[in-house]
């Protein structure tokens, strides 16, 4: 749905003179003369309708045609704009600021920000930060001055996919999400605190939409199954519960993914010229066939093949490392999904004994980013192989598990008194910062105050491998812990003596 068009500068517009609803293509100058003949709000009811009547089209994918247009008809977040939820209530109101949708792909961003333009009394223009320029951004904001000082209205600007818009392109809209021209509706699957800049996320509120659950799923299915005027029930198709549930699980909580499936399986039954056609397992198998190997992502054989590949890796086997990613590739996992795991290992399995891992493992992941498949494939498999070939150690989980299990068994110890910051003149005099010494101005940097909890004095954590990197790291903190046991002595019998100056230490091995 466009009202305002980027790249032509027209409004999409049904002349209400029209009684046969043939369609008319107004530029800006004439859609604002037939707003003041009748009335802007008829002009935008219209508008919605008409695109109602385009998705509603047979020929419209299914997902489509099935795609929500009341908040009623909106399915699987009700914790979100369920019938008592905050926002719903702000929403019904027309009370709402600029937003944010979150979360994964088919989970229903674009469809709430329709329905929320349904509701809201403002126009309405959207942009995909994927084919949009900064000159349409412009265009649009400009439109939107326009909107806010002529005619006293905002606009209502919905941009998909938000976080591929660059910092010079949020910056241009960032004024007039400032002043209340545009009410903003961003929908996003990347995390807003790393992919839209602070000053725009500052008037954003972020509404996170979950992975739709199984239940959802089936219920937007068998809608779709029986609807008679948008869906696929004027073809009496049979399908059971336990097949719906197949392919609800098949989705992977991704409305759109299982409405795609449905309808491929609604084609092939009706092929088979069976009475009533009917959607059986094997339908679903034949529909897997057409797409991908078959693959399930949230089941047994998802957790199998990155078990393998995991383990391959972890056991340093090359071979079996590319096998199984390339086994997970081709049967259509997520590539982002296996960069995200090599990440993971990189900090887990191997850690400080080969640290540039973890560079060449986010690396990868921006490569696929900007490349997609399949080339950005062959960024993944590099990273596997650098992996496989790296020296291994676990110390850094290890440690983390300690850690955390110091932190349960011994709570919220306070933080020792010379360690605190004095703001104030208060905390000063409480003792705040008494005592701390600044590393910088003690002989090699190295001051040899304790840091630690008092109760946890001597308490070990992480303790490096003898391999790799960490033969380095081994020694440097052998080093300095000779350093801070000689401080601790001179302290011992002369509290008022500095320590000796010690040698710098070695540099690290290369």
């Amino acid at each position: 749905m466009r009202f305002m068009g980027t790249t032509s500068a027209n409004f999409h517009f049904v002349h209400p003179a029209f009684s046969n609803r043939q369609w008319a293509w107004l530029p800006i100058r004439a859609f604002d003369s037939e707003a003041q003949r009748y009335g802007r709000n008829q002009c935008m009811d219209l508008l919605l309708r008409d695109d109602d009547a385009a998705r509603s089209r047979p020929e419209a994918p299914l997902a489509e045609r099935m795609r929500p247009r009341t908040l009623d008809e909106f399915v699987g977040q009700d914790d979100v704009v369920g019938p008592n939820s905050a926002l719903r209530r702000l929403i019904e109101e027309d009370r709402l600021r600029s937003l944010i949708f979150w979360g994964p792909p088919g989970c229903g961003k674009t469809t709430l920000a329709l329905i929320v333009a349904r509701v809201a009394h403002s126009d309405f223009a959207s942009l995909s930060a994927v084919t949009a320029s900064i000159r349409e951004v412009k265009e649009v904001m400009e439109r939107a001055r326009i909107n806010r000082n002529r005619y006293g209205r905002r606009t209502l600007l919905f941009i998909d996919e938000i976080h591929r818009f660059n910092k010079a392109q949020q910056d241009a809209f960032l004024p007039f999400v400032e002043d209340g021209s545009i009410l903003l509706i961003g929908a996003t699957t990347e995390n807003p605190s790393f992919s839209l800049i602070a000053p725009l996320l500052s008037r954003c509120e972020v509404i996170v939409l979950h992975q739709l659950s199984a239940a959802a799923l089936r219920t937007i299915l068998r809608r779709a199954l029986q609807d008679m005027e948008r869906g696929l029930g004027s073809l009496g198709i049979e399908c059971s519960d336990d097949v719906l549930d197949e392919i609800a699980r098949l989705a992977d909580g991704d409305a759109r993914r299982a409405l795609n499936l449905l309808e491929m399986a609604a084609q092939i039954a009706l092929t088979e010229k069976k009475q009533p056609p009917a959607i059986e397992r094997e339908t679903l198998s034949l529909v897997l066939r057409r797409t991908h190997l078959l693959y399930d992502k949230s089941g047994e054989e998802h957790y199998n093949l990155i078990s393998a590949l995991h383990k391959s890796l972890r056991a340093s086997d090359v071979q079996a490392a590319i096998y199984w990613a390339m086994r997970m590739l081709t049967s259509g996992e997520d590539p982002l999904y296996i960069a995200r795991r090599l990440i993971r290992f990189a900090s887990e399995d191997v850690g400080n004994a080969d640290p540039q891992a973890l560079s060449v493992a986010l690396a990868a992941r921006e490569a696929y980013s900007v490349l997609g498949s399949p080339e950005g494939e062959l960024a993944l498999l590099q990273c596997v192989v650098y992996l496989a070939t790296a020296p291994k150690s676990n110390s850094l989980y290890v440690a983390e598990a300690r850690a955390r299990e110091e932190i349960e068994r011994s709570g919220s110890l306070p933080v020792p008194l010379h360690l605190r910051n004095a703001p104030t003149e208060l905390m000063e005099r409480l003792g705040y910062g008494a005592g701390y010494v600044y590393d910088h101005e003690a002989p090699d940097h190295f001051s040899g105050q304790e840091c630690l909890p008092e109760a946890l004095r001597g308490r070990v954590f992480y303790e490096p491998g003898t391999f790799g990197f960490e033969r380095e790291i081994a020694k440097r903190m052998a080093w300095w812990e000779k350093q801070r046991q000689t401080h601790r002595t001179v302290i011992k019998a002369e509290p008022s003596a500095a320590s000796e100056e010690p040698s710098s230490p070695a540099p690290p091995e290369k």
